[in-house]
């Protein structure tokens, strides 16, 4: 059993955790899922998710199909998909060239991590909002609603996905036995991941030049500190130490205790790109820019066109 002061919050995660409570004041979850009840699922889509993912190059395939499906509706979901899919493909390309101390705990993680993402696009279909983690709805209800601009489309869907699904994926995969070749690998991926949203980030901004809409970057600028109140080198190492603490304490107390620091940050962080601290104003006019323009395909292309 781990000692009681490594279960105490470092001083950043302190500060993330009373960041979390404050900025979730008000917001109401609960009438986001209520708007949104009524909605007949998309049996296509339901589809394209419905069984679990059995392996790498499914998760690889069907993540695409999906990120096709969903942009020739127009969905917006579909971009934070542009951003995971490339993800997904890197990572399963780092596999394949040996990259991981152990690959087939490397594999096992990317497919629970798409797992979390697929029961949660299912669970949001079905309107099962009560098995719906809270980033996740307002995700999808900010995309439902297509009141957001492309950048907060992508950055709550990287909240959700990040800041409180990876710690649940450390979970399903276990971190032991061999903790610390665990560790390399886990940081090998967090190395992919922090060059795939610096991608994005760059593709945001050239996005928003390409169509003539300045000021994005003063916004979401840089994105590893407006992402999260962590940050998202602070997110991944959150994740991992949470992956610590529900293996190494009691159920009854490394759960809950998991549960609320997970759910407390990431809401908190889906929050802050909701509504930024600054820069309300300037939100109101680039969506009154962006609803004149194809960002959503712009965006598309500049990821595409990342090396």
């Amino acid at each position: 059993m781990i000692p009681m002061r490594a279960t105490v919050p470092t001083a950043e995660e302190a500060k993330a955790l009373f960041a979390g409570v404050r900025r979730t004041v008000g917001l109401d979850v609960d009438a986001m899922a209520a708007a949104l009840a009524d909605d007949e699922p998309d049996a296509a889509l339901l589809d394209l998710v419905a069984t679990p993912f059995a392996s790498v190059t499914d998760v690889d395939e069907r993540l695409a199909r999906t990120e096709s499906y969903l942009r020739g509706r127009d969905d917006r979901r579909a971009v934070f998909l542009t951003v995971y899919s490339r993800m997904t493909a890197t990572v399963r390309t780092a596999i394949d060239d040996g990259a991981f101390v152990d690959p087939e705990w490397a594999a096992a993680y990317l497919v629970a991590f798409a797992e979390r993402y697929r029961r949660a696009v299912v669970a949001f279909e079905r309107r099962a909002f009560e098995s719906l983690p809270r980033p996740w709805l307002i995700a999808f209800a900010a995309a439902a609603r297509g009141e957001t601009l492309v950048a907060q489309d992508a950055l709550l869907g990287i909240n959700a996905h990040i800041t409180y699904d990876l710690t649940y994926t450390l979970g399903d995969v276990g971190i032991d036995p061999d903790r610390d070749a665990k560790r390399a690998d886990h940081d090998r991926i967090n190395a992919i991941l922090a060059r795939l949203v610096q991608a994005a980030q760059d593709a945001l901004v050239r996005t928003y030049a390409a169509v003539e809409i300045d000021g994005i970057d003063r916004l979401f600028d840089p994105l590893d500190d407006r992402l999260a109140l962590l940050g998202l080198r602070g997110s991944r190492e959150f994740a991992w130490r949470n992956a610590v603490l529900r293996a190494d304490l009691p159920p009854w107390a490394g759960e809950r205790y998991v549960d609320w620091r997970t759910e407390t940050v990431a809401t908190g962080a889906a929050a802050v790109v909701l509504a930024p601290d600054h820069g309300g104003d300037a939100i109101g006019r680039l969506r009154d820019r962006e609803a004149g323009v194809d960002a959503v395909s712009a965006f598309r292309e500049a990821i595409r066109r990342r090396p």
